[in-house]
């Protein structure tokens, strides 16, 4: 009896070492999925999020299969580019920016990196310099499959909002900065930053985004829209197919987080929806008929 007792603790061990070296392996498989192939089939350019560090972190969908990149200064950009980017970004920080050419060499695409709120951006535009997408990032491994895994940089893909704070959980600081500031504003959601600024939504004559630090220092108020009438919140589901054919197709991999319709008299004026677009917040506005109207950069 005792044989056979030891007899399963070793093949018990040998299948724990087996599943060990399995899990190894996959690991290792992982990391080298980061291969030059894989790069280009899925058009991905690297983004080094330090001095002297490796590539980890890719923008994907930057290129097709027969077009090249290469690197391009800024100054050599469209002037439509740089007056996007003041408009829709103030206080940016530029990084790098490359043209994507065709197989004859004409230029079909920019691409430039930014940082906005200590964050990485990437955009694409056309060759007139024309807004076309924000780039989806994510880790070397996660190149090909759904594009996170739990615990990485943007593991709020799996959908379960850990960035949404509870009005009733905010700190002190932040609601006696804003009820101080904006006592006649009425709260509809919060969320986190990654750098801890909290974001309030709150409607007064429109909605509003305002950015509080978690001491209560202000950091910026936007106004998102002006109806003056009822505002709805609205799950993902319930938008209109527009809506999120538009949002699918220029923040490829974003998280839903909050919508509201805007209606005065029962008819819907406008459609505001939060989103998260790797780890910057915007809030994408739409008039009453589901067209795109403007896109703001929260934080």
């Amino acid at each position: 009896m005792k044989s056979i007792y030891t007899m399963l603790v070793v093949m018990g061990t040998l299948s724990c070492l087996s599943s060990c070296q399995k899990d190894n392996a996959s690991k290792s498989a992982a990391a080298k999925s980061t291969s030059s192939t894989t790069v280009t089939s899925t058009g991905a350019i690297g983004i080094n999020l330090a001095s002297g560090t490796t590539d980890s972190v890719y923008m994907v969908g930057c290129y097709g299969h027969h077009d090249k990149k290469d690197t391009v200064a800024f100054s050599a950009l469209p002037t439509a580019i740089g007056n996007y980017l003041t408009a829709n970004y103030s206080g940016y920080t530029f990084k790098k920016a490359y043209t994507i050419t065709d197989s004859i060499k004409t230029v079909v695409n920019y691409i430039v990196l930014i940082k906005y709120n200590s964050n990485y951006i990437g955009l694409k535009f056309t060759a007139t310099g024309t807004f076309v997408s924000i780039l989806e990032q994510r880790e070397g491994p996660d190149l090909v499959g759904r594009g996170w895994h739990p615990g990485g940089p943007f593991d709020n893909r799996d959908g379960k909002h850990r960035d949404t704070i509870a009005l009733s959980a905010l700190p002190k600081a932040v609601t006696s900065y804003f009820s101080a500031n904006y006592s006649t504003d009425t709260l509809l959601h919060a969320a986190i930053a990654p750098d801890s600024t909290y974001i309030l939504f709150s409607r007064n004559n429109g909605l509003f985004a305002t950015a509080i630090k978690a001491s209560g220092t202000f950091v910026k108020r936007i106004q998102i829209d002006k109806n003056i009438g009822k505002y709805t919140s609205l799950a993902a589901a319930n938008l209109p197919a527009s809506i999120t054919t538009y949002l699918s197709t220029t923040y490829p991999g974003y998280v839903f987080d909050k919508a509201y319709a805007a209606s005065i008299d029962g008819t819907v004026k406008a459609y505001a929806v939060l989103i998260t677009s790797n780890n910057t917040k915007y809030v994408i506005l739409f008039d009453g008929g589901a067209v795109f109207v403007k896109a703001f950069a929260v934080h």
